[in-house]
């Protein structure tokens, strides 16, 4: 009998996350005992300070990174928009999911119907800021962390007028009802790799049973965003952003930047080759690296 242990962290849509890989591999693994080992990460431990100030997404997988290397999980569950652009070679992505809906979603406390406008909206994300300004220029913008029930008990405490929040995560936990708004790829590119799972293993090891699981199209966007975000040095809370569609055998790769001048960022669009995804992302980069050094 095939014995897989799934790392995961404690929060239920992590969980939750998990358990989509695990039924995956229970329904396609005749026999196989598939378990998820939930563990308390360094990130989840420390809520009062922005990610960018303690260490970024880091501070999410050093735990389950440890397990893997111990051998005491045999893969990792994690959204891929969450994991570190720079990955240990030795514990490299195996496989990606399908593409659940990758757009941003405005979460309004229950019974409101509109945003009020002297309360700030919550997000940690400068990415999400900088672009939710052109559409709400009269909004303020705070900090907000915690997993997304945390979160949502913080609006509803009054805290705040609105959270802008990821679509994948909200509807995997089954609170599409929630959604106000949908913010569409155009009005805010989202964050490199999101509504995608990433599953994590060992170097060395077989991962040939993934090989159904892993989704073609996720993986060649996965490729472009993050070589783009990862050439342009972003990372956790970084106002740099890309978002890849794929149709047939072409790639076009949307990128965001963000140079540091008040409200201002730029974007741009590359297309190629599905088959040169990374180079595209790399290309894309390249372009903007270009821009700054004319200016």
């Amino acid at each position: 009998m095939m014995k897989i242990r799934i790392g995961s962290r404690e929060s239920r849509l992590a969980v939750i996350q998990s358990e989509m890989v695990q039924h995956w591999l229970e329904e396609t693994i005749p026999g196989a005992e598939v378990s998820i080992v939930t563990m308390k990460t360094t990130g989840d431990l420390i809520l009062d300070r922005p990610l960018a100030q303690v260490g970024g997404k880091g501070l999410f997988v050093k735990e389950l990174d440890r397990a893997l290397l111990e051998g005491r999980t045999d893969l990792s569950v994690h959204s891929l928009k969450d994991l570190p652009m720079e990955v240990p070679e030795e514990l490299p992505v195996v496989a990606y999911s399908g593409r659940e809906d990758e757009r941003d979603v405005l979460i309004l406390p229950e019974g409101a119907d509109s945003i009020d406008f002297s309360k700030p909206i919550g997000t940690s994300s400068l990415r999400r800021i900088l672009q939710l300004k052109r559409l709400y220029p009269e909004a303020s913008f705070e900090s907000v962390r915690g997993n997304l029930v945390t979160r949502l008990r913080k609006l509803e405490e009054g805290r705040y007028s609105a959270l802008i929040l990821a679509s994948a995560g909200v509807k995997r936990m089954g609170l599409e009802h929630r959604i106000s708004r949908y913010f569409s790829v155009d009005e805010v590119i989202p964050a490199a790799g999101q509504g995608i799972l990433a599953v994590q293993g060992k170097r060395g090891q077989d991962y040939s049973y993934l090989e159904k699981y892993d989704d073609r199209e996720s993986r060649f966007a996965a490729l472009a965003e993050r070589a783009f975000v990862r050439a342009l040095d972003g990372g956790c809370s970084s106002p740099v952003a890309a978002h890849a569609v794929i149709c047939g055998d072409r790639l076009t790769l949307t990128g965001l930047y963000y140079g540091g001048d008040g409200d201002q960022y730029e974007t741009a669009v590359l297309e190629g080759a599905v088959s040169d995804a990374e180079k595209i992302g790399l290309a894309l980069a390249g372009q903007f690296r270009k821009d700054l050094q004319t200016e």
